[in-house]
């Protein structure tokens, strides 16, 4: 008799997380890298493909595929191949029993949980014998037993998901999406820094690499300072009023949108839900953010914010929370389910 291994994944726009049964966790950036001709191929040591910082860090010689964009799978061939693909790396590098029977939850942006849940599916079912997709938000909080009057708010690159949770799976309505996530905030801080100093060269990636070491919505934060050639020549910015403006950008469409969740919620629990608001994704690691949404919140009654203690796990430990809560004959229908499609 095969050994069942149960699999929580957290697919996201920037990076992919799996927590297994097992014990196992990892991590990858959400990029796989196509060889481009023999050369490319040779340069990857004879492998047609490579994934996640390997594939960004030879950009330049393979063709790059990140297949979510703001939320939801491209709707391409490379994109629907480059998910399967990414899907099986993180897999294999979980390092599951040859032979085992795999029964996985796959939490996604909220958009891509419904949107692209029949692509997520289609890859995903290749190297699983039994799949969930949930939305991310709510494989967060099932994690963390914040299972009723919970507003978790996930930030990702592509989108930025807002789900309320009360006790019962999330439907539709009980769900908010923006797309002023990581992404944005990349391209707001290159627009700014571009605006106020014109003469420096540098990259979207590079900026992206400065908002991950210093990003901060504070108001007293250290000096942000950044070298960028000019002309060639290394030269030294302080990018500090830049930094903090981009990142700035998140608050007002989060506060917004989470308000209008509470809003249409039973107005018995909606102060109560407003003083539990829970931050995760990538994005929560802001330096002052959730101090910055209360402030925020104070105009509509005030609330009270925290974030999650690992942001990078969050996702993939909820989602498999899930999948060992789940009854066997649930998983059981799903494979006979498949069977019968096919």
């Amino acid at each position: 008799m095969s050994e069942t291994v149960y699999v929580g994944m957290d697919l996201g726009t920037s990076r992919t997380s799996i927590t297994t049964s097992t014990g196992v966790r990892t991590t990858v950036w959400s990029y796989v890298g196509y060889a481009q001709d023999h050369v490319s191929k040779k340069l990857l040591g004879g492998r047609d493909k490579v994934f996640g910082e390997e594939a960004v860090q030879n950009r330049m010689a393979v063709d790059l595929v990140r297949p979510l964009d703001k939320g939801v799978i491209r709707e391409d061939e490379n994109a629907k191949r480059a998910t399967r693909d990414l899907i099986e790396h993180i897999l294999e590098q979980a390092e599951i029993p040859s032979g085992s029977t795999v029964y996985g939850v796959i939490g996604a942006p909220a958009e891509a949980s419904v949107g692209s849940k029949a692509h997520i599916l289609e890859a995903a079912s290749e190297f699983m014998d039994s799949i969930i997709v949930c939305s991310e938000p709510f494989s967060v909080a099932y994690g963390l037993d914040f299972l009723s009057d919970t507003l978790v708010i996930d930030i990702g690159a592509g989108t930025v998901d807002l789900c309320r949770v009360h006790g019962t799976m999330p439907k539709a309505d009980d769900q908010r999406t923006h797309h002023f996530g990581g992404d944005a905030i990349d391209q707001r801080l290159f627009d700014l820094i571009q605006e106020k100093h014109p003469e420096a060269q540098f990259s979207v990636n590079m900026v992206r690499e400065i908002k991950e070491n210093f990003a901060s919505v504070g108001r007293q934060q250290d000096a942000v300072m950044a070298t960028f050639p000019v002309k060639g020549k290394p030269t030294e910015f302080d990018i500090t009023d830049q930094v903090r403006e981009a990142c700035m950008g998140i608050v007002q469409p989060t506060v917004e949108a989470l308000q209008d969740l509470i809003a249409t919620y039973d107005p018995e629990f909606q102060q109560k839900m407003r003083n539990h608001v829970l931050l995760g994704g990538g994005g929560s690691q802001i330096t002052g953010l959730a101090r910055a949404m209360e402030e925020a919140l104070v105009e509509y009654g005030g609330g009270k914010v925290k974030s999650v203690e690992e942001p990078q796990y969050a996702g993939s430990n909820g989602a498999l929370r899930i999948a060992l809560d789940m009854p066997e004959e649930f998983w059981k229908e799903f494979m006979d389910n498949q069977k019968e499609s096919a």
